[in-house]
């Protein structure tokens, strides 16, 4: 499942096709994704004009000149890919081209004349929604601040996290929180921090609630290693790729994901990379060098 930096990624390669392009037709090959097509997508979508390509969390997010949203979440195996103008390789090569493409936009923009956009998604897990107010939207209202905006910092996270006996992987897990980290993300994030991912999460909270110096450090290695994730155009597991068919290259850099039985990377550390599981999900760490709050 693709986490803030791939989604980031693809936003930012779709972005210079996209918007400013008229949309001059839509042809849809079956009825559903994860969920059913919103009704009458297509017509909606035929004349409007693409005015922006954001992303919110882990999600989409295609303005219209409508003032309505496309919203799409990519799922396991989603993919763009352009034909006829701009990059000609899938956003992720999981899927064989032609073999899946569920979606398609033909459109004509300004600058790089008439192309089309192909959705493609050999697992359908992700899913397409038309959105008349993002903001009241239930995938995306109750979602917390973004990790790299001005509204994320430790004293936010200290009182989100003040009193929880979740433990610290759990909570950075959740949505509601911190909007956009994914499981390997947190692996790292965590171990560069140096803190347990079964430590309470409340217990990196002082009594007054303000923010322990763990957590200031935490706050810091989730700006840190987004920021290098996204510059490093994502992680490539196994299917994830740009919108100009490139593979990421910040799996290169994973100093603790992935790394069961290999020595703890930290300079002086002599531990041996862990792996526990945590709510069905693996987690990475060294228990020589990441501690409880202190």
């Amino acid at each position: 499942m693709p986490e803030l930096p791939e989604v980031e990624t693809v936003r930012r390669g779709l972005a210079p096709y996209l918007t400013g392009a008229r949309i001059a037709a839509v042809a849809l090959n079956r009825a559903d994704l994860r969920f059913a097509f919103p009704a009458d997508l297509a017509t909606a979508l035929v004349g409007e004009t693409v005015t922006g390509v954001g992303r919110r969390a882990k999600y989409l997010l295609i303005a219209l000149s409508s003032g309505e949203t496309v919203l799409s979440h990519l799922g396991m195996t989603g993919a763009y890919r352009f034909a006829f103008g701009g990059p000609a390789e899938p956003t992720r090569h999981h899927r064989v081209p032609g073999g899946h493409d569920h979606m398609v936009w033909s459109l004509v923009h300004p600058d790089h004349g008439a192309f089309d956009l192909i959705y493609s998604d050999t697992r359908r897990f992700g899913f397409i929604d038309l959105l008349s107010d993002p903001a009241e939207n239930p995938y995306l209202a109750g979602l917390g601040p973004e990790p790299l905006s001005n509204a994320f910092d430790a004293p936010y996270l200290a009182a989100r996290l003040a009193g929880r006996k979740a433990p610290i992987k759990t909570a950075l897990l959740d949505q509601r929180i911190i909007a956009g980290l994914g499981n390997i993300y947190v692996c790292e994030v965590l171990y560069r921090a140096h803190i347990l991912p079964t430590v309470p999460a409340g217990d990196l909270v002082a009594g007054d609630g303000r923010p322990k110096p763990p957590l200031e450090d935490l706050v810091a290695a989730i700006r840190a290693v987004l920021a290098e994730a996204i510059a490093a155009g994502g992680s490539t597991l196994r299917d994830f790729r740009a919108a100009d068919g490139e593979r990421g290259y910040f799996q290169h850099s994973f100093t603790v994901y992935d790394r069961e039985g290999e020595p703890c990377l930290t300079p002086g550390c002599r531990g041996t990379i862990a792996r526990i599981v945590q709510s069905g999900r693996s987690s990475f760490f060294c228990p020589v060098c990441q501690k409880s709050a202190e």
